[in-house]
């Protein structure tokens, strides 16, 4: 044999884990999203999209089983913080895209290039267009093909929310909230750290503290102003309660959430409504646009349904509704018309 081996190359090892890589990106994603007025970390956007969330995963579903409840919460979710979703359909279950890149022709999406997060850090596959579910809202004319979320449509409303959240996060960090300023006479920096130590922690007692200068202050002790005074700052006239109002009600409309809602003193009529609010005017659009796009790829005719399962009505004038239908149909069979011609003419029609 030949007396001189060949130098083995050193095997390069990684650490698969979770992911650290695709870790740190999420958390600089996170970071630069918060900067930038998202505010997807404050508690009225996490309000807004658990409304989302609960309402598509209590949706019925109607024409195909892979469209589960964990599926359908996904889907609510990641509308509201992103504005798309989408899904790799396969063989009994839809899986879940944490990624996606995508060549368009005529502004329809061809082909996609979809990751798929797994624990020992993700895939990712080529996939054509009939074999992913591509749900979208907000999109624009120049870019039918990308959805936008609805605080990307709400900028100014984010960004205000995050700086008065931001505001006020740092003057409860640093300002002198409940410190008190005391008038003492002159004394050495050793006396003054004693004196205030002494007062720390004292709740409830009387504290007498003598002094033997009576010039301080520009006069003697009887006479000088011993009153303490508050540093605590005035955020009254800064409006910041108002201004937090204002945005955290926006940002609720937004989402289709009305401002009742989230008020304190709200009833349970304005409960109601606001429900019905959303259900009707935001989540069933929503929800008709996902059975079309579901419907195209899974073959079938879908049926997605959010108004009957939040129960967003008021139970006791929909029985007096219907009562009066029955009643009016009734009479329409008396008189002889056809209670299908009636109803069109008051566009009850059923929708297609």
């Amino acid at each position: 044999m030949w007396p001189f081996r060949r130098k083995e190359q050193p095997v390069e090892t990684r650490s698969a884990a979770a992911g650290f890589t695709a870790e740190i990106m999420a958390a600089r994603e996170a970071y630069v999203a918060g900067r930038t007025g998202i505010a997807e970390l404050t508690a009225t956007v996490q309000s807004c999209v658990s409304l989302w969330e609960g309402s598509f995963a209590l949706a019925d579903v109607d024409g195909t089983a892979m469209l589960d409840r964990r599926s359908m919460a996904l889907v609510g979710r990641s509308l509201a913080l992103r504005g798309e979703c989408v899904f790799l359909i396969g063989d009994t279950e839809l899986v879940p895209c944490s990624d996606w890149d995508l060549t368009t022709r005529d502004g329809i999406p061809r082909a996609y290039r979809v990751s798929i997060s797994e624990t020992g850090g993700g895939r990712t596959r080529t996939a054509l267009s009939a074999e992913v579910l591509h749900f979208r809202i907000g999109s624009d004319p120049a870019a039918p093909y990308y959805g936008t979320a609805p605080l990307r449509r709400a900028q100014l409303t984010a960004g205000l929310l995050n700086a008065v959240e931001s505001a006020l996060a740092e003057v409860y960090e640093h300002a002198p909230i409940g410190s008190q300023v005391l008038p003492f006479p002159e004394s050495s920096e050793v006396d003054l750290e004693k004196l205030g130590r002494g007062f720390r922690g004292r709740r409830g007692r009387v504290l007498l503290r003598e002094s033997v200068n009576v010039t301080a202050a520009g006069g003697p002790t009887p006479v000088q102003d011993w009153r303490p005074s508050d540093v605590t700052p005035d955020l009254s006239r800064a409006m910041t309660r108002e201004t937090l109002a204002a945005a955290r009600d926006a940002i609720g409309a937004v989402y289709g959430v009305l401002p009742g809602l989230m008020n304190p003193a709200t009833t349970g009529p304005m409960v109601r409504e606001a429900q019905r609010h959303l259900a009707s005017w935001t989540l069933q659009p929503i929800a008709a646009l996902v059975a079309e796009e579901a419907s195209a790829k899974l073959g079938g005719e879908i049926r997605i349904n959010t108004l009957r399962p939040l129960q967003a009505y008021d139970a006791g004038g929909r029985a007096r509704a219907m009562a009066g239908i029955v009643q009016a149909l009734a009479m329409a069979k008396e008189a002889g018309v056809d209670p299908d011609l009636a109803a069109k003419l008051v566009d009850w029609e059923r929708s297609q």
